[in-house]
């Protein structure tokens, strides 16, 4: 016992602070009595009454209270609950706002940790609408008793309770304004207490929810979902297990969705990974497009290619196309939608792509150009095939600017590119969550 630390208790009160500065995460920065102090809910240029939350050997974290003097880019946030739910983090700032600071995160990152600066910064990728764009996403579920009823919406910030919120602003409309029915269709469950967690998958039209079920449907269940269904629909799957057991409860949807600037039509299931936001995800296509500049003649690479979202737009305007992905289901579907949209100049394949590479096919090959689209974990593993594969430009779409900038760091320091262009694109406003495009080229 004796050599445990022991966690310092937070100060109670109201206390001022001065902000100076944003974290990566949303949080606004200050420094009270000499010490790192990140705030909940306040802008930088802001004087804020805030109450501590935690106090940590390096640091302290507290949540505003109210706010003293304004900053210019301060709004109202439009949900009730925010501050509460961990959906959001910077409904009360402004979009643009909320843009530029996204542009610093990227940037800062790019000079701190990969120790490279852009010789252009790109104009951010913006939504038509900030609102209603979320169309996959995982809500928790839970039966309160002492609220009576059972709580359907994302968790509270910093907690595993479910947020006790009656409409989402962030998810599509088709589900965000449905909480309350959703709600009372668990609650109607012989199984009410054992639906942890309801998946949204949707496309351009359609909206698949897929019940996390730990026990099997109970007598009448499945006819209280097929009515839930009808009357706002919707269609439903279960998972009784891990990913690979989602099923139909009646019959399978062809979930798509299309990309009409190059006459295509990408199909995939319920639980593969596709871009949340529809908008951002078609303007981003058509900038990594423009960004790569195909010519007719050039191969191309695509890394975590998934069902073929880059893929195939490139496969319109280069001579061959080649996708690598580390699942098999989803290179199945890329195989699908390419014979789907009649398309013959490429060709699909599964590879892990933090392994070993070296018996790979597709590796002893020429390319012209690559597109690398890597999960969170960034593409570090393969940049020493990028590199000897020869290829003339690197295109990045990340989904974490700290991975994205020690990769960029490799790829200027250790393989000769340098970084050309960067940008960012708001896939996820009202969150803290940086989704950025950037251009190395190489002579």
């Amino acid at each position: 016992m004796g050599g445990r630390r022991r966690r310092r208790r937070a100060p109670e009160g109201e206390f001022l602070a001065e902000i100076n500065g944003m974290a990566h995460d949303g949080r606004g920065v200050a420094r009270v009595d000499g010490k790192a102090t990140f705030i909940h809910g306040a802008l930088p240029g802001e004087e804020v009454r805030f109450r501590y939350l935690s106090c940590r050997r390096n640091h302290d974290e507290g949540q505003v209270v109210s706010v003293i003097r304004a900053a210019p880019e301060r709004v109202t946030p439009r949900c009730d609950s925010y501050g509460v739910c961990g959906g959001c983090s910077l409904q009360h700032m402004d979009p643009d706002a909320q843009l530029a600071a996204k542009q610093r995160v990227l940037l800062d990152n790019l000079r701190q940790i990969g120790d490279v600066e852009p010789q252009q910064v790109l104009p951010p990728l913006r939504n038509d609408s900030p609102w209603g764009y979320r169309r996959k996403a995982r809500l928790g579920v839970k039966d309160v008793p002492r609220k009576g009823k059972v709580l359907v919406g994302f968790r509270e910030r910093g907690s595993s309770f479910v947020t006790d919120v009656a409409k989402c602003h962030v998810l599509h409309p088709h589900v965000g304004e449905r909480l309350p029915a959703l709600s009372g269709l668990i609650e109607s469950l012989t199984i009410s207490r054992r639906v942890p967690q309801i998946e949204i998958a949707m496309d351009d039209a359609q909206c698949v929810l897929i019940l996390r079920v730990l026990d099997p449907l109970g007598g009448g269940d499945a006819d209280r979902l097929r009515a839930f269904a009808a009357e706002h629909d919707v269609t439903f799957y279960l998972q009784p297990g891990g990913p690979d057991s989602v099923v139909p409860l009646d019959t399978a949807v062809d979930l798509h969705y299309r990309l009409p600037e190059d006459g295509l039509r990408l199909s995939f299931r319920p639980g593969d990974f596709t871009q949340v936001n529809s908008d951002i995800n078609r303007k981003m296509i058509a900038a990594a497009m423009d960004l790569l500049e195909l010519h007719a003649d050039e191969a191309v690479l695509d890394l975590f290619c998934g069902i073929g979202n880059f893929t195939l737009p490139m496969a319109r305007r280069a001579a061959h196309v080649v996708g690598v992905e580390g699942d098999a289901g989803l290179v199945a579907r890329a195989r699908e939608n390419s014979r789907h949209n009649a398309i013959d100049n490429a060709e699909f394949f599964t590879a892990d792509l933090y392994g070993d590479l070296s018996a790979e096919p597709w590796t002893g090959r020429r390319y012209d150009k690559v597109l690398l689209d890597p999960p969170r974990s960034g593409a570090f593993e393969v940049l020493p095939l990028i590199a000897r594969l020869g290829v003339r430009r690197v295109v990045y779409v990340s989904c974490y600017p700290g991975t994205l900038a020690r990769d960029a760091g490799e790829l200027v320091s250790k393989h000769g590119f340098r970084l050309s262009r960067a940008g960012v694109m708001d896939m996820f406003p009202h969150t803290a969550h940086v989704e950025s495009i950037a251009v190395f080229d190489r002579d």
